[in-house]
């Protein structure tokens, strides 16, 4: 067991201030929490120059956390807008948000997003060097690794909680992800970035190369390394094959690494994986990277449901997290086709905590269980407030009820309800 508590003040200062409540949050006794800090099993997001942040914990067995992507794109670029939607995901019950913007003024979109939110914020710094690069008609190739440095270091000043970091993509990695026998390549925003970099100048990953510095940064502001999964599978046909696990080697050794100096790191994986494999993927992850806890992007296990993606996500999204996943990052209607809008953003989340809470009742967790139970004894007892409260979406609810609100059965039954039937029933 490390001792990361002796290498990270910062981490330390905040667990002191925050241990109480989390303990209390998530139902778990103190010596929990800290053994699975010290075993890099679990991490506490908050980064102390993030004045409003409220620290959440990610690992089993904390609750599973939810994420919300937010941020402009170049055809699409709004700051009012995606401060709104960061609201609605808030709103939603998201734990986290990354703010993924890559066009406007990023630095006051991001800092505008820290002072308007106590959750924990995201972001991948290599999209800002990216936009500088490219707004300027610079080559990805021409970037200075310097220039990635010195962004992440102003990130983690302005209060950046975690950061998505493309470390474990190797030059050797790189080529075997731009080979064709690999349908969809490299889908991976920054992933492919760094790997057009690496693949035309003929150099390895600063990223890689040079890990210490990096920890350097990450432990004076308790950031916690994402360490991102440059060369998951953008389709089915290409999760489990050769770049993929390589990668997943590298993020193994850089983990452990971390976790010795006393820096966090949490663990990017799939991606686009068919069902049938998603256990087996999640499994093999978590194994070879410690049990460190593991961050997803769905997985989708079908590809064909562009508009309905976030769907795709959940079914695999609640399969992982029976294997293992600790933490989903949302998918929305609008994946693979238009940045999300306010509607998207709260389907998206809604739909990763769904799986989230399937997962939980399949793995007979305490406060899952409870909430399955009290649902079921509100609608034994047509208690539509009680089934509000349990209701992942209490807004929908209400909603749904409209015009029938007053009734004391739904609308789809009426006099025919079968619960209020054998209820009324006069059993001599």
């Amino acid at each position: 067991m490390s001792d990361i508590l002796s290498k990270n003040t910062v981490l330390k200062a905040l667990l002191d201030q925050h241990l109480d409540d989390l303990a209390t949050r998530e139902g778990l006794e103190k010596k929990v929490i800290l053994e699975g800090i010290a075993k890099g099993t679990m991490v506490l997001l908050g980064n102390p120059a993030h004045k409003k942040v409220r620290p959440i914990l990610v690992g089993q067995p904390s609750a599973i956390k939810v994420n919300a992507n937010i941020g402009t794109s170049p055809l699409c670029s709004n700051d009012d807008m995606e401060i709104e939607k960061l609201h609605v995901a808030e709103a939603a019950g998201a734990d986290t948000v990354m703010d993924l913007s890559i066009a406007g003024n990023l630095d006051a979109i991001r800092t505008r997003m820290l002072e308007s939110t106590y959750l924990p914020l995201g972001t991948v710094p290599l999209y800002s060097v990216g936009q500088q690069l490219l707004d300027n008609e610079r080559e990805v190739s021409s970037m200075d690794p310097e220039e990635l440095f010195a962004e992440i270091e102003k990130q983690a000043e302005q209060g950046v909680d975690f950061m998505t970091l493309h470390c474990g993509i190797s030059y050797r990695g790189a080529r075997m992800g731009a080979e064709k026998d690999r349908v969809l390549g490299i889908v991976s925003r920054g992933g492919s970035m760094l790997a057009r970099w690496m693949l035309e100048n003929k150099k390895e990953n600063p990223l890689l190369e040079q890990f210490d510095r990096l920890l350097d940064i990450s432990l004076r502001h308790n950031i916690t390394l994402s360490l991102g999964d440059a060369l998951r599978p953008g389709a089915g046909c290409d999760a489990g094959d050769t770049a993929q696990f390589e990668e997943v080697l590298n993020l193994g050794v850089l983990q452990k690494i971390a976790l010795e100096r006393g820096v966090q790191c949490m663990i990017e994986g799939p991606g686009h994986v068919p069902m049938h494999k998603v256990r087996t993927q999640i499994e093999a992850i978590k194994t070879l990277t410690h049990g460190a806890p593991l961050y997803v992007l769905g997985p989708l296990v079908v590809d064909a449901t562009p508009g309905y993606d976030h769907i795709s996500g959940a079914i695999g999204g609640a399969i992982g997290v029976t294997a293992g996943v600790d933490f989903l990052c949302y998918l929305t209607p609008a994946e693979h086709l238009t940045l999300p809008d306010k509607d998207d953003v709260k389907a998206g989340v809604m739909a990763s905590r769904i799986a989230a809470h399937a997962g939980e009742v399949a793995l007979g967790t305490p406060r899952a269980i409870a909430r399955e139970e009290a649902m079921n004894r509100a609608r034994r007892d047509l208690d539509w407030e009680g089934m509000k409260a349990q209701a992942i979406d209490p807004e929908m609810v209400t909603k749904r009820r409209g015009v029938h609100k007053d009734e004391k059965v739904c609308a789809m039954c009426g006099k025919f309800c079968a619960v209020k039937m054998v209820q009324d029933a006069k059993i001599i």
